[in-house]
């Protein structure tokens, strides 16, 4: 998922059970909620203030705020 500069890193729900290369990642828009699909669901994560270093890098951290199933 590094193939931009990566600039947030997800934690909490599903994050705990993602690689770290997939819990790392780049996203265009930090102040909007990033949708994971997941399977048939989606994972929600919202931005917070959280900053946290990870090698030379800032990453903003994006919480777990909860999940959505996909209609069939």
């Amino acid at each position: 998922m590094l193939t931009e500069e990566a600039n947030v890193i997800l934690r909490g729900g599903v994050s705990s059970q993602l690689k770290e290369d997939e819990r790392i990642r780049y996203v265009a828009d930090r102040n909007a909620t990033l949708k994971i699909a997941r399977g048939n669901r989606y994972e929600h994560f919202e931005p917070s203030p959280e900053k946290i270093r990870h090698g030379d890098r800032e990453l903003q951290v994006f919480v777990w705020v909860g999940r959505t199933y996909i209609a069939e």
